[in-house]
């Protein structure tokens, strides 16, 4: 009989580059990376595989590697009848993409840590999450899991046929139940924004209820949908849905950034991880809701994130890394971000200790449920309420600023939670973007210095025009090619930074790599794969051999629908029209197939109506004070696909012929077109501002 392998013994997984699998290479499993070695040694042992998925920041995952994976009976049981694979979902989306939907198909349950049992051929034929070793969370033991599916395998091969039989017609019906009747993009947008009203919380803002994701797409649709229809109700829970978070505990209140999740629906108490794709996604909406609102409170959240990204995430040599963990120790759970009574007491004293508890809502709806004595703070009152009856000289403005000081300082004393510095080309789009769009409206040079810096580090040594941009980053160079989100998010961000700095080369790489995507992804009804099977470089094992389209906001956005929006912005941005009538190509299909998902349709909707609109241009002429109000001014104004310059920028940017022709004609002023259609100049920022409020109807007045 197998014997567990001895701890401390030499681990395929402690040379790996993912954080997630060097962390389990201590672990008395003898756990294979996922490849072939695993599926060839199934079939040569005619024994199952247990596929376990999970990401260093992934607080369930720890707890079932540092309670379940560390068992010696669990070891037994896996090296007596099982083949141990471990897979990290960042490194290895597509697999995560693949095992996660015939999981769910099972079960109807899905996340992380994932956990399913494959036939050889890599077949789910059983499946879950979290386990525990021993019977308790109101789960089954894994010890017992493990035992009944050797006997299974053993002595009912037949069930174990039909388990993977069955989860086969499941995913065939929710195939065929996700294709609707083709309808028009108006009425796509129409319904959707219907479902998305109907599962709004006119409590506490955001949508659905416990547990709360953010849906930062959700709030761009309704700010399009406040603009372009004059609907004042999807302005209204745009704007709530950003206060609701930003003063929530989900957004961290003394170190910036956002976690995960929140697990009630008042957004007191989050899921502590902290994720590099929904950091970005929140950036670009609180940026695009300070530009519609003009509130100070959504520049603070803007200017907190980015704080957070620059001192956690980013790396010096340029890139951001991928997240930061929930915990910071064994068994721990938000211990680094959370607060006691007694650690705010050694922190603060007299009326600056009452002002932040009455502010931070200390003892009340920020308490965590499985150790009340900890606070997630949350801003529960006016700065003004809670500094009633207290002498606070400077004012509450001030008294918060020195609150939060001191805060921050004796957090830096704690354990640091583990910070996963992997560069991924898909995260680092995201960030290119949200980071560029930043450093534009606030007028933050060194924030655009830190996209470009980013951008040049991969297009440098992860990029190669015929093959695209790698997945990972490393000192090596890139690994992991072929994978369509990287190529759509990494040219998204290539176009918003070329754009804001009026740089060519990086909008000439990004029509490389949307070439790329429109020749090489392509699959059935038009639609766009999740690898392409010629630049794919990965083993084709498994689930991997069937194509997946992604199609649905998971909350981000989706692939498919960034493509959309990618080729448009790259149309607005260039005046090239090809780019744009891709666009409106894809979208009938992505409608078809997402017409009825309310939430996770909310890209498709928002690409629909930015292809419904006309994009809006706007050149800056002259220098000193007033060009550069008239910049500020353009940045920091709304629209749903608008460029701005400071000057006429070179090819591959066009410009209106109508602006182009009267380049340098006049006194410092500011030239605003919609589409091909221009407006007389203007020299006011109040008159710009209103011009770029009202649209096209604004500039025929």
């Amino acid at each position: 009989m197998a014997e567990p392998r001895e701890p401390g013994r030499a681990s395929r997984l402690a040379e790996r580059s993912s954080t997630y699998l060097r962390s389990a290479a201590e672990q008395p499993i003898d756990w294979h990376p996922w490849g072939p070695e695993p599926f060839e040694l199934a079939q040569r042992t005619g024994r199952p595989i247990l596929l376990d998925i999970g990401a260093s920041w992934c607080h369930w995952c720890h707890v079932m590697d540092e309670g379940t994976y560390v068992d010696p009976e669990v070891a037994r049981l896996l090296a007596q009848d099982f083949i141990a694979v471990k897979v990290d979902r960042d490194e290895n989306p597509e697999v995560d993409r693949r095992y996660q939907r015939q999981v769910g198909a099972l079960t109807g349950e899905g996340g992380w840590p994932l956990t399913a049992f494959l036939t050889p051929a890599g077949e789910v034929f059983l499946g879950g999450t979290y386990f525990p070793p021993t019977d308790g969370h109101g789960r089954p033991g894994f010890r017992r899991v493990l035992k009944e599916v050797a006997r299974l395998w053993r002595e009912e091969p037949e069930k174990i046929a039909e388990n993977s039989k069955a989860i086969q017609g499941a995913l065939e019906r929710m195939r065929s139940a996700r294709t609707h009747e083709v309808q028009g993009l108006d009425a796509f947008e129409g319904q959707v924004l219907s479902e998305i009203h109907s599962s709004y919380d006119p409590v506490n803002g955001g949508f659905g209820m416990a547990p709360k994701f953010p849906h930062p797409t959700a709030v761009a649709l309704f700010l399009w949908d406040g603009r372009a229809n004059h609907r004042a109700l999807s302005d209204e829970r745009a704007a709530e849905t950003l206060r609701r978070m930003a003063d929530g505990g989900m957004y961290d209140q003394v170190g910036g950034g956002f976690h995960r999740y929140s697990v009630d629906e008042g957004w007191h108490i989050p899921h502590f991880e902290k994720m590099g794709v929904d950091n970005a996604a929140l950036l670009t909406a609180y940026v695009d809701g300070f530009r519609r609102f003009g509130e100070p409170r959504f520049e603070e959240v803007v200017r907190g994130t980015v704080g957070w990204i620059r001192e956690v995430l980013e790396d010096p040599v340029g890139g951001f890394g991928s997240s930061q963990d929930a915990d910071n120790a064994p068994g721990d759970d938000g211990g680094y971000f959370t607060w006691s009574r007694s650690e705010l007491k050694s922190t603060l004293e007299g009326d600056e200790l009452r002002f932040a508890s009455r502010f931070f809502g200390v003892g009340t709806d920020g308490r965590m449920p499985h150790d009340p004595e900890q606070n997630v703070l949350f801003r529960m009152v006016s700065l003004e309420e809670a500094a009633e009856g207290l002498t606070l000289p400077g004012g509450p403005g001030r008294a918060l600023e020195h609150v939060l000081a001191k805060l921050r300082a004796a957090r830096a004393l704690r354990p640091t939670p583990a910070i996963d510095r992997s560069l991924y080309a898909d995260i680092n789009g995201r960030f290119i973007a949200a980071v560029a769009q930043a450093g534009a409206t606030l007028g933050e040079r060194v924030w655009l210095a830190d996209a470009r810096r980013a951008a040049d580090r991969f297009l440098a040594h992860a990029y190669a025009p015929d093959h695209g941009v790698a997945h990972r980053l490393d000192g090596d160079g890139g690994h992991g090619w072929g994978l369509l989100e990287d190529q759509v998010a990494f040219a998204g961000g290539l176009i918003e930074l070329g754009g804001v700095l009026a740089e060519p080369r990086y909008v000439e790489a990004a029509t490389t790599l949307l070439g790329l995507v429109d020749r090489e992804f392509r699959g059935e009804d038009g639609l766009l794969r999740d690898l392409s099977p010629r630049l794919y470089d990965g083993p084709s094992l498994g689930a991997l051999k069937e194509p997946s389209y992604p199609l649905e906001d998971s909350p981000h956005l989706s692939a498919n629908s960034a493509a959309a929006i990618a080729f448009l912005r790259l149309s607005s941005l260039t005046h090239d029209d090809r780019w744009r009538a891709k666009a409106i190509a894809l979208l009938p299909s992505i409608a078809q197939r997402v017409g009825h998902s309310g939430l996770f349709a909310a890209g498709g909707a928002l690409a629909a109506g930015l292809a419904g609109g006309e994009p809006a241009t706007v050149v800056v002429e002259g220098s000193g004070a007033e060009a550069e109000a008239l910049l500020r001014t353009a940045r920091r104004t709304w629209h749903p696909n608008a460029w701005v310059f400071a000057g006429h920028p070179p090819p591959p940017f066009s410009l209106p012929d109508e602006v182009a022709a009267n380049a340098g004609r006049g006194p410092t002023r500011a030239l605003v077109c919609f589409g091909r259609s221009c407006a007389p100049p203007v020299t006011d920022s109040a008159a710009l501002r209103k011009l770029l409020d009202g649209g096209p109807s604004a500039a025929a007045a």
